[in-house]
């Protein structure tokens, strides 16, 4: 990745008047914090870039927006970083001039701050462990017909939570007690012959 992007030059240049002086002083700083990284274009505004993103900057009809992409893992020692995080305010809220920002050294440390995460391999937004699922509710009617069909009834006990329930709902689903018992009979026929509720689409 080369350390300036002609495609960054172009961004800046349509952006209105008062946008170009504060892309351009955040773009000196980024590589004043590190001659390490890189610049591209993501999602149609600049990001910077070492060993993945490190931050972005972006211009809007009346204001800029810079955004560190690890923004919840950096230390925020001085109190500057916008809690929100929401993407049209960026990390530092709506900036419509160089003031908005913090100095330049806060700026160089939250940068520095970015790429150490990068080099450490740290996610920006862990993985959420799964949710459990909820326990699948068999009417009596069911595991009783069932129960008669020893065959059917191993091929359902070994099937996957997901192929349990999509059997259980279409027989719950049914609107008469004559739909109900049809699918009960249809059920047992395609669970006896090892088949999914769903094996006509696989």
């Amino acid at each position: 990745m080369e350390q300036y992007d002609a495609r960054v030059d172009a961004f800046i240049e349509k952006q209105a008047e008062f946008a170009k002086p504060i892309l351009e002083y955040i773009r000196r700083v980024v590589h004043e914090a590190s001659p390490l990284i890189g610049e591209t274009i993501k999602w149609g505004m600049p990001f910077f870039d070492y060993k993945g993103p490190v931050c972005h900057m972006a211009a809007f009809k009346q204001h800029c927006a810079m955004g560190f992409w690890r923004s919840s893992l950096i230390l925020d020692a001085y109190g500057v970083l916008n809690p929100s995080e929401e993407t049209a305010m960026g990390s530092f809220g709506r900036i419509t001039a160089i003031d908005n920002l913090p100095s330049k050294d806060i700026l160089i440390d939250y940068i520095q701050q970015g790429i150490a995460l990068n080099e450490k391999g740290v996610k920006a937004h862990p993985k959420k462990p799964a949710a459990e699922k909820a326990e699948l509710v068999i009417p009596e009617y069911f595991t009783t017909h069932l129960a008669a069909y020893p065959r059917a009834k191993a091929v359902f006990d070994g099937f996957s939570y997901s192929n349990k329930k999509e059997y259980v709902e279409w027989i719950v689903e049914a609107k008469t007690d004559a739909t109900r018992q049809k699918r009960l009979d249809t059920t047992i026929e395609w669970l006896t012959e090892g088949k999914t509720r769903m094996w006509k689409y696989k």
